[in-house]
């Protein structure tokens, strides 16, 4: 095919979209399941009918090509397991009673079974939830799920493609299921699971699948030679398949290196590649391998990840020079829209000018319409596109938003010991110990308490102008008041004030800081029922006034006991936010620290002998390729160090990480010099307690021992058992108690039943430690 025909067989298709609906309407269904209050049917016809609007949506807008498959009630990792017959044992006989319910026990557990570990999806803010296999797993096809939502794509008389986690992926996403060693490498299972995986193809042909994608995110990652030999014999194998649909081997977030050369060989009939400024050199390397001659080539050239327009003209430049370089060429995102929320049209309280520069997911797919008909078209079918575009672009360019001088020359200003802290840890520790004089094991929560009706409501209500400011500080003032009460009588020892006022950890300083846009509606996944906010970090950053203080000083005077100040760090402000793109991300955070080094110096000054700056997304954030981390983490940990450099030796800093692999980054973690750190480990059951051993970490750490993502309450005897787990890898005299993460999404109940559990646990536990 040449070059011209390829450009006018262009097509445009995007991998996934958003699942929730304009209105959060699955959250609300599948939470009413949850509490009884909606069915199974109604659940699911809720889904289908959300279902039915995505393809419409998409189809009105001109997409060619839809995707199944890609709706999920929780998880799409989940599904592949379900499609896969890999349920854990535990689960088996909620599974075979109800397969929802046993679905959602895999999920979020019960008081009766613990749920599936739950990681971060590469570098992004998504949550999967962790197969578990082993030596002893045997897979079973079923494929129902994307057989019956491609039935119902393709009654509705759409174009559809089937969307299926890789098998190379699937494998090297999983863990050794417990019990089983540490040493067990799932990717061994690789030829028993082929064959489900060709079952499942099979199914789908028959349903009348033309083309099946089967995404490979773990392939842009680092792989070891016998990691790219399996991917090299999956697909020869898949490739062979004598009954099967056409492939498109899918990659995203970052460029496929030494993987690409495998993909390209493998007997598949197209690729599906990121050439996003993140993934740009997968251009100049699929240059080097010599095309995809007579393949189709997929093109992500419009970010499924970030909310600003694309650059018509710098993409329709990419796709040009790509269409030399296969057979067909066609046009979607970068990845899935799951990462974007669903439409900027509702977004009625920002500024038009403002909103000419933003793109959600239903502005990504009229983009990527946009770019297929000036691919086959020419520039000239788009001519007035082009010139809207172009003017959106310098419209933000030339902005006073975005630059600040005086912010700009505070940065400039910063030197290296503004980002150290002066004295060393061993000094700052006798300081601490002597001025907060804690009992061995001392117990926290990580800052948030559940977020009750009444809270929302009065929220709502402030927001509606049913109640004025006094009237809502008056009712935050009788909630903090209740936590603190209720944390001294179970004998918790430092408190926090429940953060009963905040929306959400990123945009409620986000909302007080310059240079940052909210929305109203721009709701995204985070996992299963949480969806998030995230706010746009749009210009330069500044702090115009004090944003916890007030609070944290009341929570303070209701007690003796110490109360922790808490922050959202600079690395997780970002990753948590749609970041701008026009600057390097080291300078915007070190920004983002500035700000918030106002903060940590005005609570110290209001007498805060804790505070806790939290950075969950330090991990999740590292870049996919090894070579890429050292410049990250250097800008990451002096953005953490820069915002707490400045505190006295007897002020102790926290700092609190959950929901990913922390094994990688304990050098990194110690770096950040925070003289406490709370860590998830519930779930993995202690695993980074012994990778913080392991690393000869020196300072105090409290990894979890109350997984806050399930809503189960965990016994006295079972957090116990973790303790003395964690008390194997890390001293007493360092070791705290602490749930998992914080518990806004918890209710009442559980939540006084967890932690006096939690607090009776590390009770026992000294008082052996004290006889003994």
């Amino acid at each position: 095919m040449t070059a011209k025909s390829a450009a006018a067989a262009a097509r445009s298709t995007v991998y996934g979209y958003p699942r929730q609906g304009q209105h959060r309407e699955l959250k609300k269904a599948v939470e009413g399941y949850w509490k009884g209050r909606v069915g199974a049917d109604a659940l699911k016809e809720t889904a289908a009918g959300l279902r039915r609007a995505n393809w419409a949506q998409l189809a009105e807008a001109g997409i060619d090509e839809v995707p199944t498959g890609d709706f999920s009630y929780y998880d799409h990792v989940l599904d592949t397991s379900v499609m896969v017959g890999a349920v854990p044992p535990r689960h088996r006989a909620a599974v075979d009673a109800d397969p929802l319910d046993g679905y959602f026990a895999m999920a979020r557990g019960n008081q009766d079974v613990a749920p599936l570990e739950m990681t971060k999806w590469f570098d992004t803010n998504y949550h999967y939830l962790v197969p578990e296999l082993g030596p002893d797993t045997v897979f079973t096809a079923d494929s129902g799920k994307q057989v019956a939502e491609l039935a119902e794509a393709l009654a509705l008389g759409h174009t559809a493609r089937p969307v299926l986690v890789g098998p190379v992926t699937y494998l090297l996403l999983a863990k050794p299921a417990p019990g089983v060693a540490e040493e067990f490498e799932p990717l061994t299972l690789l030829d028993r699971l082929l064959p489900v995986y060709a079952e499942v193809l099979g199914d789908l042909r028959a349903a009348g699948a033309e083309w099946v994608q089967l995404d490979e995110p773990a392939l842009v990652q680092d792989r070891t030679p016998a990691e790219l030999n399996a991917a090299a014999r999956a697909y020869r194998d898949l490739g062979a398949l004598t009954d099967r649909p056409k492939l498109l081997v899918a990659s995203y977030f970052d460029r496929l290196g030494e993987a690409l050369p495998v993909l390209a060989k493998a007997p598949v009939e197209g690729l599906a590649l990121d050439f996003t400024e993140a993934a740009a050199a997968n251009l100049d390397d699929l240059a080097a391998v010599g095309g995809l001659p007579g393949k189709r080539l997929v093109a992500g050239v419009v970010n499924g990840r970030n909310i600003w327009i694309n650059d018509h003209e710098k993409s329709l430049a990419t796709l040009a020079t790509l269409l030399g370089l296969a057979g067909r060429v066609d046009v979607a995102a970068s990845c899935s829209l799951l990462h974007v929320p669903l439409d900027t049209a509702p977004e009625r309280e920002l500024d038009p000018q403002i909103l000419r520069w933003l793109a959600f997911a239903r502005q990504k797919t009229a983009e990527i319409v946009t770019l297929a008909k000036g691919l086959a078209q020419g520039t000239g079918a788009i001519g007035a596109e082009i010139a809207a575009n172009r003017a959106a672009l310098a419209s933000r360019a030339d902005s006073p938003l975005t630059r600040d001088p005086a912010v700009r020359a505070r940065t400039a200003a910063v030197t290296e010991a503004d980002a150290r802290r002066p004295q060393p840890y061993p000094e700052r520790a006798v300081a601490q110990r002597e001025r907060l004089r804690l009992p061995l094991l001392p117990t926290t929560t990580i800052g948030s308490f559940p977020q009750t009706g009444e809270v929302r409501a009065a929220r709502a209500d402030l927001r509606a102008g049913r109640i004025d400011a006094a009237g809502y500080e008056e009712r935050i003032a009788a909630e903090i008041a209740e936590v603190i009460a209720f944390q001294e009588k179970a004998g918790i020892d430092v408190l926090v004030h429940g953060e009963a006022e905040r929306n959400d950890m990123v945009q409620y300083f986000a909302e007080q800081l310059t240079g940052y846009l909210a929305t109203r509606h721009g709701w995204v996944q985070s996992y299963g029922t949480r969806y998030v906010r995230p706010p746009v970090l749009a210009g330069d950053i500044s702090r115009p006034a004090p944003m916890t203080v007030g609070w944290t000083t009341y929570a303070q005077s209701l007690t003796e006991r110490p109360v922790k100040g808490m922050l959202t760090g600079p690395v997780t402000m970002l990753a948590w936010s749609f970041v701008r793109d026009d600057q390097p991300l080291g300078e915007t955070a070190a920004q983002v620290a500035l700000a918030l080094r106002d903060e940590v110096a005005d609570l110290e000054a209001a007498g805060t002998a804790v505070i806790q700056v939290d950075e969950p997304a330090l991990r999740e954030t590292l870049p996919l390729r090894a070579a890429d981390r050292p410049a990250y983490l250097a800008w990451a940990t002096r953005a953490f160090r820069l915002t707490t450099g400045g505190v006295a030796p007897a002020t102790q800093i926290h700092t609190h990480m959950c929901y990913a692999e922390f094994g990688d980054i304990v050098r990194a973690i110690d770096d950040l010099d925070a003289d406490v750190i709370s860590l998830e480990a519930a779930r993995s059951h202690m695993e980074v307690a012994h990778e913080l051993a392991a690393h000869g970490y020196p300072r105090e750490a409290g990894p979890g021992v109350y997984d806050i993502h399930s809503p189960r309450v965990p016994g006295a005897e079972e957090a116990a058992a973790l303790l003395r787990e964690g008390l194997a890898a890390i001293p007493a005299g360092r070791l705290w108690v602490n749930p998992d993460c914080g518990l806004k999404t918890r209710g009442w109940p559980e939540t006084r039943a967890s932690l006096e559990n939690l607090v009776a646990a590390a009770r026992t536990v000294r008082a052996a430690l004290d006889a003994s």
